[in-house]
């Protein structure tokens, strides 16, 4: 920025949407660990995890593709992944396409642990969010987030 360009600050309504947006970001994920964690015993990037597996065909993915859709680091998923495998959640496969992929493949059993999860889940879920919003708030949330991602997941 130059010397004398300004900053083109943020209006009073945006400030407060933008204060409730952060607010809602940083607890939201913290509500939804502590009810995963005392329903199920699972953190919930364990729980997103399965739950995007449980999505694709076959149940498997590359772990870098895994690592974008969960949002973090393939470093950081690769931890989650082997503590999965511990507990035969998870299996991890070579990529038949790239010696140096890997593809991480949901087992039955981390099924049936997200299909015992998943119940709880949804209703946190519906609590926190759905059920303080009309059918046309939903969808107009749905329209926002959905024009705020494409700039998020080009970084």
């Amino acid at each position: 920025m130059t010397a004398e360009a300004q900053p083109q600050w943020l209006t009073d309504t945006e400030m407060r949407t933008w204060l409730n947006l952060t607010q809602v970001l940083m607890l939201m994920p913290a509500a939804l660990d502590r009810q995963l964690r005392e329903d199920t015993g699972i953190p919930h990037a364990y729980y997103q995890i399965l739950a995007n597996l449980s999505d694709e065909p076959g149940r498997c993915m590359r772990m870098t593709d895994l690592a974008r859709r969960v949002g973090t680091t393939t470093s950081r998923l690769s931890h989650a992944v082997a503590s999965l495998e511990q507990r035969g959640w998870v299996q991890r496969q070579a990529c038949p396409s790239d010696k140096r992929g890997q593809i991480a493949h949901l087992t039955a059993s981390g099924l049936d642990t997200l299909r015992d999860a998943a119940p709880g889940h949804v209703a946190e879920v519906r609590r926190l969010v759905f059920d303080h919003l009309s059918d046309e708030d939903v969808e107009r949330l749905g329209q926002i987030t959905a024009r705020l991602l494409p700039t998020l997941t080009a970084s």
